[in-house]
């Protein structure tokens, strides 16, 4: 669904403007809502997982969403058709999240979680580079023919909404005392136990640091990174980011999350001094793999130590929240990161971003996060 997606998205921007003629204005704008509004479904969707019960019944809308909007695209005749399928296939996403993060936990066992999520994190960004790269040789392929581009991502598309309905299998609800469900409410989320809520401490530090990947992009063409060769800096941070994530899961299995996580934040940290100092582009594409290996190294971990740390009834609850919580502060982020910028320059930018990394590596280091449920095991 990734490949899919980016293969429009990475396109849409110049599409709207040179061929429907929208202005800068209006793409703001639809980006803006496309992604307010997947952030704030996501809350929704993993309480409401937990209530059903039917964490495959709510992924599989999100993925049939995205798919089925997927031809409005090539379709499209005006700026209209364009925000209302945007719009559509955010809400699919934000209906998808969680549950399938929470779906992923259910269906995998301890020992092995920080695997699965690492190989889950590892596959989403595959999509992320490889759409981009599709659309690049397919533009080059059909002379520029934006709406063929769009006609051969909806085929992925469907292949991922048939594989989530006919290759997926959900496991059976777990027993709750009483068996009562959990209600979408306030109360639900007070009952997370005070361990899941340091994960998102944590993880809302990392992503103040983490700003939007956007900086990285401004800085390397600051430095003289010809416009037509921008998009290798997403392609350069994409490849380490999933070169690096299953086997970063893979290891917190074995030698614990908190060791990794603390590589990941040094990676981060790296990074940003690299970034800060650099004086040309070598220097900012060394920076941009380390922010890759930090996002490989961070990304899936936080996201199973949010599993170990929430009972499984609750989990779509939990990873609703942390989804939410990690959106809103990388809004926060991205707006402190570009008053930053503008005020003072972008060494500023990037040596906040150290100071936040610093924090964060603080935090994971004072904070006891026994949660290997398969070490009590054994």
């Amino acid at each position: 669904m990734d490949t899919s997606s980016e293969m429009i998205h990475a396109l849409l921007p110049v599409y709207l403007v040179v061929g429907l003629g929208a202005s800068m204005v209006a793409v703001g704008f639809i980006e803006g809502i496309a992604e307010a509004t997947a952030m704030i479904v996501r809350i929704f969707s993993g309480a409401l997982s937990d209530w059903l019960g039917k964490r495959k019944l709510l992924a599989a809308i999100g993925y049939g969403m995205a798919a089925f909007t997927k031809p409005i695209f090539p379709l499209a005749t005006g700026l209209g058709w364009i925000v209302a399928a945007r719009f559509i296939d955010r809400i699919g996403k934000g209906v998808r999240g969680a549950p399938r993060d929470a779906l992923v936990a259910d269906l995998t066992p301890p020992a092995i979680r920080g695997a699965a999520f690492g190989l889950r994190q590892s596959l989403d960004t595959v999509g992320a580079f490889v759409g981009p790269l599709l659309a690049i040789a397919l533009m080059a392929l059909t002379a520029s023919n934006f709406i063929a581009v769009f006609w051969i991502a909806v085929i992925p598309a469907f292949i991922a909404f048939f594989l989530i309905v006919f290759a997926v299998k959900e496991p059976s609800r777990p027993e709750t005392a009483g068996n009562e469900r959990p209600k979408v409410s306030l109360a639900t989320a007070k009952r997370l136990p005070g361990i899941f809520w340091v994960v998102v401490a944590i993880g809302s530090v990392l992503t103040l640091a983490r700003f939007s990947e956007a900086f990285l992009i401004l800085r390397a063409q600051q430095l003289g990174l010809a416009i037509a060769l921008v998009p290798v800096i997403l392609v350069v941070m994409n490849v380490v980011y999933a070169v690096s994530a299953y086997p970063a899961g893979v290891w917190s299995d074995r030698f614990g999350r908190r060791g990794m996580l603390l590589a990941g934040i040094a990676a981060l940290l790296a990074a940003d001094i690299v970034l800060a100092l650099s004086t040309n582009v070598a220097t900012a594409l060394a920076g941009t793999a380390l922010w890759g290996l930090h996002m490989g190294l961070t990304q899936g971990l936080l996201a199973a130590l949010i599993a170990d740390a929430t009972p499984a009834e609750l989990r779509g609850t939990a990873f609703g929240i942390f989804a939410f919580a990690s959106g809103l502060t990388l809004l926060a982020a991205s707006v402190i990161a570009g008053a930053l910028w503008d005020a003072i320059g972008p060494q500023a930018t990037f040596f906040a971003g150290a100071g936040f990394t610093v924090i964060a590596m603080i935090g994971i280091a004072l904070v006891p996060l026994r949660l290997r449920p398969a070490d009590a095991a054994r």
